[in-house]
């Protein structure tokens, strides 16, 4: 059972509806029982990073995580700000992330007026690690970017995926059984589908 962990910032229906299509078992994780119950977890998130750090210390959810992730190695998924959560600070906030990968999250700020903010579009994905999430994906695989902040990895190994927008920025990570990306699976066609296929079936083990 794959658990969607609810702490109020994310579009969590859409998630279990792709999930629903692909035949995985999901299900919502609002506490820390259901979070010590899933095999494996998916942390979305639509918002800001100060807000979201907050409510999952204020729900008892962040501690429940990390000993089922750190100290458990349960696989988990990090959608758009539920990556950035994983990294060790933002911009956009003041509170510490979790810290899971050793990354930061910026802003995007660009000289050029055309390059707009949010980076809101369909775009391509350069995977530099082949198998984990994107095993069987497509050559030229494209996903759905909603978001005015992004990745910095200080790791180079941790890096899965890079996109171009301005610049390149790490659009995937994974290191060990922590995975984050930027973009959105759940809105992204069969490209999504089948790379939340992968990690449903396989990746993180």
């Amino acid at each position: 059972m794959i658990g969607v962990i609810d702490y109020g910032m994310g579009n969590l229906g859409s998630i279990l509806n792709m999930m629903k299509k692909i035949g995985a078992e999901a299900r919502i994780a609002a506490s820390p029982d259901d979070i010590a119950q899933s095999e494996k977890i998916i942390l979305p998130g639509v918002g800001s990073f100060d807000h979201g750090m907050r409510n999952l210390e204020e729900r008892g959810l962040r501690s429940a995580l990390e000993d089922c992730v750190i100290r458990g190695g349960k696989p988990i998924l990090g959608i758009c700000l539920g990556m950035q959560l994983m990294t060790a600070s933002s911009e956009e906030g003041n509170l510490p992330g979790l810290g899971w990968i050793d990354a930061v999250t910026r802003r995007f700020r660009f000289d050029d007026p055309t390059m707009k903010v949010p980076h809101m579009a369909w775009n391509g994905v350069d995977v530099r690690r082949p198998g984990d999430l994107f095993e069987d994906v497509d050559s030229e695989p494209r996903f759905y970017f909603v978001h005015s902040y992004y990745v910095v990895c200080r790791q180079a190994d941790d890096v899965l995926a890079t996109t171009e927008y301005g610049h390149p920025f790490v659009s995937a990570f994974r290191r060990g059984n922590v995975m984050g990306v930027q973009f959105h699976p759940e809105k992204s066609h069969r490209f999504g589908m089948k790379l939340l296929r992968n990690f449903a079936e396989g990746a993180g083990r």
